[in-house]
């Protein structure tokens, strides 16, 4: 899950065009691109859609629990052809149960496989943040949350810069939190500045480095470098078959450490490797 491409709901065209791109996953968007007068309607929309052909996997977002939106917005799109649903806002663990719940009483009522869909959190409040062990750790469905950095600097009264630095302990906390609770890494923030293609590039790369799985994403033309920033390219996994290949022979002759071109290599570096090699894969 390298890129996942919002796209608002209620726009026919742009879903349209949206779902032949080459983003792994996209959202739909009931909640922020949806104006309050077309929030009912839009639902309609959205539905419609899961019946097109499309590239990859096809995501809602539906309005956040404590809105009067949220529970229409889930009754109205579990339904076949949809693959998740994402959750904004979540602040606390029995939120995450409370949707949980419900999705899997209308997979019940509805004739779908019971727990196959997704159920992916945004965290991007403080309150969510100081509670990500207990979201993390909420017995649900959920293998995997997001980081949403434009709610979380509003909340907090930050300035979000370019460098991001200011985000940098909240994102690892997010990775850190996950991999404690089992989960798949998460996904990490939208890049708010079309004009800055070069500090998407930047976030993306930055993102990865922390162990983030992808990034979302909030145009097309953000497609291409999110993918690349979250697949190892050529000569990473050049040189990670190497290691493999030194090390395997090493290891049949006795040896646990080695080095390689002036490297260090023992068993977690080779992990690292195999790592490469099957996200590559």
């Amino acid at each position: 899950m390298r890129s996942l491409l919002f796209a608002p709901g209620n726009h026919a065209r742009r879903v349209e065009k949206a779902l032949t791109l080459a983003a792994d996953g996209v959202i739909l968007d009931l909640e922020d691109a949806v104006a309050v007068s077309e929030k009912v309607a839009a639902r309609t929309a959205v539905a419609e859609a899961f019946a097109k052909p499309r590239a990859g996997k096809l995501y809602v977002r539906v309005n956040a629990l404590t809105t009067e939106w949220c529970f229409g917005d889930i009754v109205a799109i579990v339904q076949t052809g949809l693959d998740g649903i994402i959750l904004p806002k979540v602040e606390h663990a029995h939120e995450l149960q409370t949707a949980d719940w419900l999705i899997g009483n209308l997979e019940r009522e509805r004739g779908l496989a019971v727990g196959a869909l997704d159920l992916i959190p945004i965290v991007e409040t403080a309150l969510g943040i100081s509670n990500l062990s207990d979201i993390c750790h909420s017995g649900t469905r959920t293998r995997r949350l997001a980081f949403g950095a434009g709610d979380f600097t509003l909340d907090m009264g930050m300035v979000w810069t370019r460098s991001e630095t200011e985000l940098l302990p909240h994102r690892a906390a997010c990775v850190m939190q996950s991999r404690a609770a089992g989960m798949e890494p998460p996904m990490d923030t939208v890049w708010a500045d079309l004009r800055d293609a070069e500090g998407f590039v930047a976030s993306a790369r930055g993102a990865a480095a922390l162990g983030f799985q992808g990034k979302m994403c909030i145009h097309p033309d953000q497609i291409e470098a999110a993918n690349a920033a979250f697949t190892p390219d050529a000569a990473a996994v050049a040189q990670a078959r190497r290691i493999m290949a030194a090390f395997e022979k090493a290891e049949a002759e006795g040896l646990a450490s080695i080095q390689l071109d002036g490297q260090f290599i023992d068993y977690p570096i080779v992990q690292r490797a195999r790592r490469v090699v099957g996200a590559a894969r």
